[in-house]
């Protein structure tokens, strides 16, 4: 895991705003590596993730959060998710047969579509907001959203390119008066950063260059990485819950399973033998194939 994909948390002494700055260029890689994906929806992806790693930051409880844009566009799906560990994979859609051309802006690849964010605590409910892309950009997307959800007024810079991904979150504490002249000067400031300086410099650089003449402690960072948690074993789980039928049918037809995961490309292959033995294997799952 590389030292630049980090996260750090900041607070501004005298001004209710907390801020984040993460850097998540190796784990962007990770992504697309084992994908064909073309560069407009890399970009998008590295805008998602570095949007999912700030999200997650803010998350108070042991849980996890997907970002989805979902559409009628080229680009059906892409999607990130993340927990509060900071460890996040990625997928993207295309349909088939289908171009997207360089440069493609937000709408030009999803369409008519909307951005979905999912919170699922590992102890309590799940809530799941909805918005509508009427923002040009991922980052005025999620803006809005914070709007109409939380009505906590907050910021995201993204910034992206063929060197990696960065971003920075400014938003307004909850529960705490706020001056919004306040949040909007340090969003003036914020908004003067360069991409080369967020994604190439340490992040205690660009912070003392956007806020030198601001008083903010800056926490300990938190890395980030990349982290698929598919297996053999959850996919021989899978494999029990079919109708035996279904699974004898795809044996007969191609000798072989093969399993493949959307977001790391990796392959499980079961065959006729492994199968048995998935079907023999003590179990408690009443719904396993027998």
């Amino acid at each position: 895991m590389s030292t630049n994909d980090q996260l750090h948390r900041y607070l501004f002494e005298n001004v209710a705003v907390r801020g984040q700055l993460v850097n998540v260029t190796e784990t962007w890689r990770e992504i697309v590596e084992n994908h064909d994906y073309v560069e407009p929806v890399k970009t998008l992806l590295g805008e998602l993730l570095v949007a999912t790693s700030l999200l997650t930051a803010t998350l108070k409880f042991d849980g996890d959060i997907t970002v989805q844009l979902q559409g009628d566009g080229p680009l059906t799906l892409a999607v990130i998710n993340g927990n509060n560990r900071q460890e996040l994979r990625g997928v993207a859609r295309v349909q088939e047969d289908a171009e997207i051309a360089p440069g493609s802006s937000l709408k030009e690849m999803v369409g008519n579509g909307y951005l979905v964010i999912t919170i699922s605590p590992e102890k309590g409910e799940r809530y799941q907001g909805v918005v509508g892309l009427e923002a040009d950009t991922l980052a005025g997307c999620l803006e809005d959203y914070f709007m109409r959800s939380e009505q906590l007024p907050t910021r995201l810079f993204i910034r992206t390119s063929d060197k990696g991904a960065a971003g920075i979150l400014l938003q307004v504490l909850p529960a705490q008066e706020s001056n919004l002249d306040d949040f909007n000067h340090l969003a003036t400031l914020t908004e003067t950063v360069k991409g080369e300086e967020l994604i190439e410099l340490p992040a205690t650089d660009v912070l003392w260059r956007l806020y030198h003449q601001e008083e903010a402690t800056v926490f300990d960072p938190t890395p980030v990485s990349f982290k698929c948690t598919c297996s053999r074993e959850r996919c021989g789980e899978v494999l029990s819950t079919l109708p035996v039928e279904e699974v004898n049918e795809i044996l007969e037809e191609d000798g072989e399973i093969d399993m493949n995961c959307d977001y790391c490309n990796s392959h499980y292959v079961f065959d006729a033998v492994d199968i048995a033995a998935l079907r023999n294997a003590p179990t408690n799952n009443s719904d396993q194939v027998h």
